[in-house]
């Protein structure tokens, strides 16, 4: 039996590990701890297999005043839990990292594309990396995981604010772009694979489909049976704003090469489907 312990209490990515691993009672112990307070620093962490960090501020700010906050948490603390792992003789620690760390400078990202992260919250995450890759051995191993943007019943974040505008916008911008994203229960696939395989390295999974963000607006409303036009007048002002932050983040290029990314496993459209219709936040 693996044993599992997830930093991050009460966490949305902590939960949903939690329970899609007790899907197999009787091949994963989980547990979670909370790193809020010093309490954890003095726990026996010698019987698990491999700690999951998942614990960290997720979601971007531009806010200086929260810069320090951001490097605390997303760096020193991922630093600090990673050597308590290793000297309690836990085998595998796994960060929960993000595509972040790569910025927005490159539209498709290769196995050659360098970190270059835009903002502190990219470059607290990749500091967190860079921290903890020196303890790495044969005897403590290290995957890091790069997700793109999760999406599922109950996440935060930019999805379910586009899931909002599907359902209530009459017609959205046909605009041909291409990016990365990752179903929930896709990246809950990839981590249970990580720890069966004991892998180390970095890790990028992605949907095996590539999103085009009014593909995946017209989807969103017709499984909410909203009626939703899609139109190209809007593209030469699109074009026209490429460069700044709102027009990029909705229609810019931000994707894995297939060659750097690993294929995972749950239809694009059902996957959408389930993160409408499971979540009465949506309804």
């Amino acid at each position: 039996m693996k044993k599992i312990l997830i930093t991050g209490k009460d966490s949305y990515l902590g939960d949903r590990f939690v329970a899609w691993m007790s899907q197999w009672p009787d091949q994963y112990q989980t547990q979670c701890v909370s790193l809020k307070d010093s309490d954890w620093q003095n726990q026996d962490w010698s019987d698990f297999d491999a700690v999951l960090h998942v614990a960290g501020i997720a979601h971007n700010s531009s806010d200086p005043k929260l810069k320090d906050l951001y490097y605390q948490v997303n760096r020193d603390l991922t630093i600090d839990t990673a050597k308590k792992a290793k000297a309690d003789s836990v085998k595998q620690f796994i960060y929960l990292s993000s595509m972040i760390v790569f910025g927005s400078k490159h539209e498709c990202i290769t196995p050659d594309t360098k970190p270059d992260p835009d903002n502190f919250y990219g470059d607290s995450k990749l500091q967190g990396e860079l921290g903890i890759l020196p303890l790495q051995d044969e005897n403590f191993k290290i995957a890091i995981v790069r997700p793109p943007m999760v999406y599922g019943p109950g996440c935060k974040g930019n999805f379910p604010k586009l899931v909002k505008l599907a359902k209530i916008t009459p017609i959205f911008p046909d605009y041909d772009n291409k990016r990365s994203m990752i179903y929930v229960d896709n990246l809950m696939i990839v981590l249970q694979e990580i720890v069966d395989q004991e892998r180390e390295g970095y890790i990028h999974p992605q949907n095996s489909d590539y999103v085009k963000t009014s593909e995946l607006v017209k989807m969103i409303a017709e499984i909410a049976d909203h009626k939703l036009i899609l139109t190209s007048l809007f593209n030469p002002l699109i074009r026209l704003l490429a460069n700044t932050r709102i027009i990029k983040k909705v229609f810019g290029n931000l994707y894995y090469a297939e060659s750097l990314a690993n294929d995972t496993l749950l239809n694009f459209k059902e996957t959408i489907s389930r993160s409408i219709e499971e979540d009465s936040q949506y309804g």
